[in-house]
C-alpha cells in the first residue's frame, strides 16, 4: 500500500508528529551552541589523506601537545596572512595549506639530505 503525498504516491511511510510518534526536542542546544562547536570544528587542523600516508610510511607520531603546537604555529601563519607554509617542528617539516587549514605532507628532515621546499610562501617554527 503506497501514501500518497500531494498527489504522488511515495515508497516510504512519512513521520507526522502527532500521529502516534513522539518527536523529542534537544534541550539546552540552541541554534548559537551549534553554531559555536561548528566554528570550534572549522578551526581544527585536518590532515590530506596524503598527508596521513607520509606520517604512517615515515612513522612520524604527533602527541596532543605536538597537536597544539602545529595548530597554534598554522594560527600565527593565518594571521600573517600566509598561504601555504611550511611549518618545522622538532626534526620533522609539515607543509600546510593555511586558508584550509590543512597539513597537506610531513616528512622528518634529515641531516644531508636535500631538504628543498618549494611552493610555499612561508615558514613558521612551532615552538
Amino acid at each position: 500500500m503506497a501514501n500518497v503525498i500531494n498527489g504522488i504516491k511515495v515508497p516510504f511511510v512519512p513521520v507526522i508528529p502527532g500521529e502516534g510518534t513522539a518527536v523529542k526536542k534537544e534541550q539546552g542546544v540552541s541554534g548559537s551552541a551549534f553554531n559555536d562547536l561548528f566554528q570550534r570544528e572549522l578551526e581544527k587542523l585536518k590532515f590530506s589523506n596524503h598527508a596521513t600516508k607520509r606520517l604512517e610510511s615515515r612513522n612520524i607520531e604527533l602527541s596532543g601537545t605536538a597537536l597544539d603546537r602545529l595548530q597554534d604555529a598554522v594560527q600565527k601563519a593565518e594571521l600573517k596572512g600566509a598561504k601555504d607554509s611550511l611549518v618545522m617542528m622538532d626534526n620533522t617539516a609539515f607543509i600546510v595549506n593555511i586558508p584550509n587549514r590543512t597539513v597537506v605532507t610531513a616528512l622528518p628532515v634529515e641531516a644531508g639530505g636535500e631538504n628543498v621546499f618549494t611552493n610555499i610562501d612561508s615558514v613558521v617554527f612551532a615552538v
